[in-house]
C-alpha cells in the first residue's frame, strides 16, 4: 500500500489535535477536582522566552490549518490568537479539525512536487510538498503538541504518554 501526500499529513494533523483537546479536557477535570483555576492553565510557560500554553495551542492550530493549505493550494480560516480560556482553545482546536477534515484529499494527493514558499519570521523557506510535510509541516506541529502536553505535565495534570498518542492502534 503506498501513503500518499494527504494519508501522511492531514489525518496525523487531525489526530494531534484531537488529541491535545482530549489533554485539555482532562486539564480541565483536574482543575476541577483540585479545586485549581483551570485558566491559568493558559498562561504557564516553561521559559520566559517561549510561548505560554495558549501560544502552543495557537501555533499547533496554525502549524496544521496553514499546512493543509499550503499543500493543498487552497485557503485557511484566519483566527485572531486572542484565546484566554480553555473553553476557548478547545474552540479554535475544533474549528481547525472542521477545516483539515474539510480539505479534500484530491486537492493534495499527488502534491509531492509544488513549490511551497513562505516566510517564517525572517527566514523565506521553500520546499517541494514531500520535504515541507517531512522537514518542516510534521516536525513543527509535533513540537508545538509536545510543548503543550509538557505544560500540563508540568502544572500537575496527570497525563501519561497514552494521552498523547492516543489512536495510534488503528481499528
Amino acid at each position: 500500500m503506498t501513503l500518499s501526500l494527504y494519508d501522511i499529513s492531514v489525518p496525523a494533523l487531525v489526530r494531534g489535535l484531537q488529541n491535545l483537546s482530549h489533554q485539555i479536557d482532562k486539564a480541565v477535570a483536574f482543575a476541577r477536582e483540585s479545586g485549581v483555576d483551570a485558566d491559568d492553565f493558559v498562561q504557564a510557560r516553561l521559559a520566559a522566552d517561549m510561548l505560554t500554553f495558549a501560544g502552543q495551542v495557537q501555533r499547533a492550530s496554525d502549524t496544521a490549518k496553514f499546512g493543509a493549505a499550503r499543500l493543498s493550494g487552497g485557503q485557511s480560516p484566519s483566527f485572531p490568537d486572542d484565546e484566554t480560556t480553555l473553553e476557548q482553545l478547545q474552540a479554535r482546536i475544533a474549528s481547525t479539525v472542521a477545516y483539515l477534515q474539510g480539505v479534500p484529499a484530491g486537492e493534495i494527493e499527488g502534491q509531492e512536487a509544488r513549490e511551497i514558499r513562505f516566510t517564517a519570521g525572517q527566514n523565506e523557506l521553500q520546499f517541494s510538498g514531500a520535504d515541507y510535510v517531512r522537514t518542516f509541516l510534521l516536525p513543527n506541529f509535533y513540537f508545538h503538541l509536545t510543548i503543550a502536553y509538557g505544560l500540563l505535565r508540568h502544572k500537575g495534570v496527570p497525563l501519561g504518554k497514552l494521552d498523547f498518542l492516543r489512536g495510534a492502534q488503528p481499528g
